[in-house]
């Protein structure tokens, strides 16, 4: 099985009619993922894609019974957006908007509080179970269904380390990009519980970077569980220069946090497999998952 989707997964994308959702649309549809309609204000009653199109998500759920939303938002209205989908119940929203801005983050935070929705994002590639369902913009032509679970803040690295565990033989169970922002949905640790759950994904891949605190709290986390599953991480930025912002918002290091050297230790200390490199990711969760020799 995989976490937070699979072919029971009924979406809906809001912002439907957009260019760049009717082409990732097109894709998941190609892929199998079970979409049932979008969302575009003042656009309901009409089709896009052979799908209903709904001016509110409230009556697009009840119209689909769709439990998940894709969010394709510009920047300035994402926020309304999610919050839309989380007071209609929707049990999981993905949101691939980049540059929401820092408040408007902190209202969606606030109305997840109680509520059932898991959120993925904003700045996500999405979720992706190969062979199941695609939500997102994450390619999918390395992606083999396996054992291997992958969380990452960096969209480039999770291509790159999704075609080496498939050439590594081992697949991946599902592959999820928590986004690279400041004030986010879902987390690392909250993959690695996920994932830990999980009774397909045999080991975890983490892939961090500079900023915020998502690593130092997966290694907690991963502390607390003593995980049977082989965990390997690759934490970017190690050489970036201190109290530049690099790439995007949440890659930030200051003085006192957020730095590669402080990820990496409190990983480490919680037993994760500190991969040196990009290039040795999955060799590395290959080997931590061969049995030793007898006798060895």
């Amino acid at each position: 099985m995989a976490i937070l989707i699979g072919r029971e997964t009924r979406v809906i994308c809001q912002g439907l009619t957009g260019r760049a959702a009717t082409f990732h649309v097109s894709r998941m549809l190609s892929y199998g993922t079970r979409i049932v309609g979008g969302v575009t204000p003042g656009k309901g009653g009409s089709w896009h894609l052979d799908l209903p199109v709904f001016d509110t998500v409230a009556e697009a759920v009840a119209a689909t019974r769709a439990n998940a939303s894709l969010v394709f938002v510009p920047p300035d209205r994402a926020a309304g957006a999610m919050i839309e989908a989380i007071q209609a119940g929707v049990g999981l929203v993905v949101c691939v908007t980049e540059r929401v801005p820092l408040l408007d983050m902190v209202r969606v935070r606030q109305a997840l509080n109680g509520s059932r929705t898991c959120l993925v994002g904003p700045n996500s590639q999405g979720v992706l179970a190969p062979g199941v369902a695609q939500l997102g913009v994450m390619a999918t032509a390395s992606a083999r269904r396996g054992g291997i679970g992958i969380a990452s803040r960096s969209a480039s690295l999770t291509s790159e380390i999704v075609a080496q565990v498939t050439r590594a033989g081992l697949g991946q169970s599902t592959t999820v990009g928590v986004g690279g922002d400041p004030v986010h949905g879902l987390t690392l640790a909250q993959c690695v519980e996920l994932f830990e759950a999980d009774s397909q994904t045999e080991g975890i891949i983490l892939i961090g970077e500079i900023g915020g605190s998502d690593e130092e709290d997966a290694a907690e986390t991963i502390a607390r569980l003593r995980l049977k599953k082989p965990v390997v991480a690759l934490v970017a930025g190690r050489h970036a220069p201190r109290l530049r912002r690099m790439g995007h918002a949440g890659a930030f290091t200051s003085e006192r946090a957020g730095s590669a050297d402080r990820k990496i230790g409190a990983l480490r200390a919680a037993g994760v497999l500190i991969a040196p490199n990009a290039h040795n990711v999955g060799l590395l969760m290959r080997e931590a998952l061969t049995p030793a020799p007898q006798g060895a």
